[in-house]
């Protein structure tokens, strides 16, 4: 892999990881128009937690807040103002043991070699991107309930499909069981955090393969492009969330797709 073709990958990883466009589809696709059919899934898990870091920058509030309250309530020195912090820990945790569960499961199915049928995917995100202009819900944090973690989860774990925007289908899940569009947005980015770090943690296994597939330098270029893409990316797209925009990536994400099926 050349400097080049491994910042080309970062920067849309760290691009596609955000914006609702799905960034394992194209990671997929520009690996198959670069002819780079030897990249082991690990390189892909490592941009992820390139990406990752940017989301515990960006909502580095809401995560320390998170944390300082989870510890006054082990303390049992926790008060109202921490209700809010508290009231995402439940629907969050169920979220992440379904998506975990669904997604070891479509996780056996391997699409690396279809890139074609990625590209279908690009247009059912698509989809469900347009749909999302009819949901719009009025719940915050406090008002969330285990069947918000459950729904989210399992669109979480769809998301695992290469084509399919995680941040695109979990959002639109979101609000379509009630959240407003900022809490739903936010949640989407929250419950990324431990589903990377156990995607990582399975790809663990792989580092021998990474290792003596791509150089330590185009890894570390593609990280770092990653990395600040993603920051870019969430800056951009939570004010898009917030106004109920989501469908404009629909108008990227068509032709994209449709160029897909008939190019690869």
């Amino acid at each position: 892999m050349s400097l080049l073709q491994a910042l080309v990958l970062g920067l849309f990883q760290g691009v596609a990881e955000f914006l609702p466009i799905s960034s394992s589809g194209h990671l997929l696709v520009f690996q198959g128009l670069m002819g780079l059919s030897d990249v082991p899934a690990l390189f892909d898990v490592m941009l992820h937690l390139a990406t990752l870091a940017s989301i515990l920058i960006v909502f580095r509030k809401r995560i320390g807040g998170i944390i300082m309250s989870t510890v006054r309530w082990i303390m049992r020195t926790s008060d109202d103002s921490d209700a809010e912090n508290l009231a995402i820990i439940p629907p969050a945790a169920l979220a992440t043991v379904v998506t975990a569960v669904l997604g070891l499961m479509i996780n056996k199915i391997d699409l690396s070699g279809s890139p074609r049928i990625v590209a279908g995917l690009l247009l059912v995100t698509a989809a469900i991107l347009l749909a999302s202009t009819f949901f719009r819900g009025e719940r915050s944090y406090r008002q969330m309930r285990w069947t918000h973690g459950l729904l989210i989860g399992l669109a979480q774990g769809i998301g695992v499909f290469p084509g399919i925007s995680r941040s695109g289908i979990t959002i639109s899940a979101g609000t379509a069981t009630g959240l407003n569009r900022e809490t739903a947005g936010e949640f989407s980015f929250l419950i990324a955090i431990p589903a990377i770090l156990g995607a990582f943690v399975l790809k663990l296994k792989d580092m021998g393969q990474l290792s003596s597939t791509i150089q330590p330098l185009p890894l570390a270029v593609a990280t770092v492009a990653a990395f600040g893409a993603g920051v870019v990316s969430l800056l951009i797209l939570m004010p898009i969330v917030r106004k109920g925009k989501l469908a404009w990536f629909a108008a990227y994400l068509i032709p994209a797709g449709l160029i897909g099926l008939f190019l690869l």
